[in-house]
């Protein structure tokens, strides 16, 4: 006998038969019974995939996840600058150019609220200046305390009412 004669496939049907009974014992549950099975996956963590973004696994009762005086403290104090884009599911707010008052530079602004907390944390302000130029920490510093000082004044007010 040939190595050709020995490969040629004589009864495809048993071969399939034969290859789809072990793709159906590959599916089993490892002989488990099923309460058992259950309880091993519920004792294992659930690894994320790409097709939970598309999923709608999330809590319904769950609204949005910033920090509402955060987010009205930095619509209050970045009010000369003109909104491009909101979006409060993720807690960003971005603007375009503005001249604050009193002042002859202009300004673009990036705020982040991550997290529900009244807390600096929560709070990411990065800032442009005309054409890309660097903006000096200091002043990003000191948008971010206006910001948290107007939210904390914000949250003792609705706490007196």
């Amino acid at each position: 006998m040939t190595i050709r004669a020995a490969l040629t496939i004589r009864h495809p049907m048993r071969l399939a038969a034969v290859l789809s009974l072990c793709a159906l014992a590959a599916c089993g549950q490892g002989g488990l019974p099923a309460s058992q099975h259950e309880a091993r996956e519920a004792a294992q963590p659930r690894r994320s995939t790409i097709w939970d973004l598309f999923s709608n696994s999330g809590d319904p009762q769950r609204m949005v996840a910033v920090n509402r005086y955060l987010w009205n403290a930095s619509l209050e104090v970045l009010d000369f600058l003109p909104i491009q884009t909101v979006d409060p599911f993720t807690g960003v707010i971005v603007t375009g150019y503005g001249t604050p008052p009193g002042g002859g530079r202009a300004y673009r602004a990036t705020i982040k609220v991550s997290d529900p907390a009244l807390d600096a944390r929560s709070l990411k302000v990065s800032l442009q200046g005309a054409g890309g130029a660097a903006v000096a920490p200091d002043t990003v510093r000191a948008v971010e305390d206006a910001i948290l000082t107007r939210a904390r004044q914000l949250r003792v007010r609705d706490g007196q009412l």
